[in-house]
């Protein structure tokens, strides 16, 4: 990198050059904490509002497990949420799941698109597979087979069952 990128300004004498970032300690760095994840699992929230099914709507698109959906005909659909189109209305928004039973192929009735304002219930029913699986579960992991004396350690993740 040279020029401008790397800080020299060509229309300043050498003596005016900006000057360097001096060394940093790492813990002086604004570093974004992390946080943790709502335990979903087995929530049945309450719908009342309009508000209330977008927020929920929000937090099943966010949710790593499957979510089963009651429909106002009374039909279930269990699945994983995997895209929502949000529109001005209930009507005109739309979620749309990869069934849990589903074939793995591409065909529609594989990933059905139900219109928000059809929604009577979600409820959080599949297990969440990314819990307790941080970086930092990983590294406590880690420690704790060292100290125990294993050598060439490697954690496998999970079978997905």
């Amino acid at each position: 990198m040279s020029g401008r990128e790397h800080g020299h300004d060509p229309a300043l004498p050498h003596s005016a050059q900006a000057a360097a970032p001096g060394p940093h300690a790492t813990d002086d760095l604004e570093v974004v904490p992390g946080f943790e994840r709502e335990n979903l699992q087995g929530w049945i929230p309450q719908l009342a509002s309009e508000a209330d099914v977008r927020a929920v709507i929000e937090k099943a698109f966010d949710y790593r497990g499957d979510v089963t959906i009651t429909r106002t005909n009374g039909s279930d659909v269990t699945g994983y949420l995997f895209d929502r189109r949000i529109g001005p209305t209930l009507a005109d928004s739309v979620v749309r799941l990869m069934l849990a039973n589903g074939k793995g192929n591409d065909s529609d009735n594989d990933r059905p698109a139900i219109p928000y304002s059809e929604i009577a219930s979600i409820a959080f029913t599949g297990r969440d597979t990314a819990a307790g699986k941080s970086y930092e579960a990983w590294v406590k992991k880690y420690w704790e087979k060292r100290t125990q004396g294993e050598k060439n350690i490697s954690l496998l993740p999970e079978a997905l069952e």
